[in-house]
């Protein structure tokens, strides 16, 4: 998979899936804009990389979102790939989700796809060529305790992707998702009363995940990277799990 000479914005680039995805697009030839709230931590993934300085902001912000493509457009005269992985996670069942924590994670998890993938689309359209991956979850097709509004948002990107994939297949724009289950990054232990201890995480892997082991983040991002290479040029509209067999259950 070669993406010498394509430009990749990756949003929640400064760690997790979304920095291993923006390594793994570095490392086949990408250059590629990290977009992240954490200055310092997106400041830390670009050096590694070698990429531009990355562009801080909050993708829940319309006008935020339409400046961080403007920026890559700017910088390198096109756009060829946006990965979607920046989101956030509310531990909570409806009544203990506040008003507050609901239209944040909204904002976040839906608002901040919706934006940037129609930033990227109106580039790719003139360019007649183009490719999205959202980050959806194993959540936004089953149910899970506790996480009710994340469930409800990770659901909500799998629908876009689909509709948003009809929309523009015309235009030469492919759009997919991965749907990862149980991977080891710091989203795992947000939210939680304690940091899980390495004995906890293995207990949870191995009473609900068939391989029985958490994901590593790179597993993730090369699913990704494959769906925005040209090897993935038959797929549009697919929600991809990779979750150790999780869903297959």
């Amino acid at each position: 998979m070669d993406f010498s000479g394509k430009v990749a914005v990756v949003t929640g680039g400064a760690s997790g899936m979304g920095a291993a995805t923006a390594r793994e697009l570095s490392s086949r030839g990408a250059n590629v804009v990290v977009v992240d709230r954490n200055s310092e931590l997106a400041k830390e993934v670009a050096i590694d990389i070698g990429a531009m300085s990355p562009v801080i902001g909050d993708v829940s912000e319309s006008t935020f979102c339409d400046n961080a493509i403007r920026i890559a457009v700017e910088t390198y005269s096109r756009l060829d790939v946006l990965i979607n992985c920046a989101g956030i996670i509310v531990r909570a069942d409806a009544t203990d989700t506040t008003d507050e924590d609901w239209q944040r994670i909204l904002s976040v998890n839906i608002n901040g796809v919706f934006y940037m993938s129609r930033a990227a689309v109106r580039q790719m359209r003139e360019q007649q060529c183009g490719a999205i991956v959202n980050f959806g979850s194993i959540w936004g097709d089953v149910g899970a305790a506790g996480v009710v509004a994340y469930c409800a948002t990770k659901g909500a990107v799998h629908q876009i992707t689909r509709a948003m994939a009809l929309d523009h297949v015309g235009d030469g724009i492919r759009i997919n998702a991965v749907s990862p289950g149980e991977v080891n990054t710091p989203m795992l232990a947000y939210g939680r009363s304690s940091p899980p201890t390495a004995e906890v995480l293995q207990n949870l892997a191995n009473e609900t995940i068939p391989m029985r082991r958490l994901a590593e983040p790179i597993e993730i991002a090369k699913v990704v990277v494959f769906l925005a290479s040209d090897e993935a040029s038959y797929m549009t509209g697919a929600v991809i799990p990779v979750d150790a067999g999780y869903t297959a259950r």
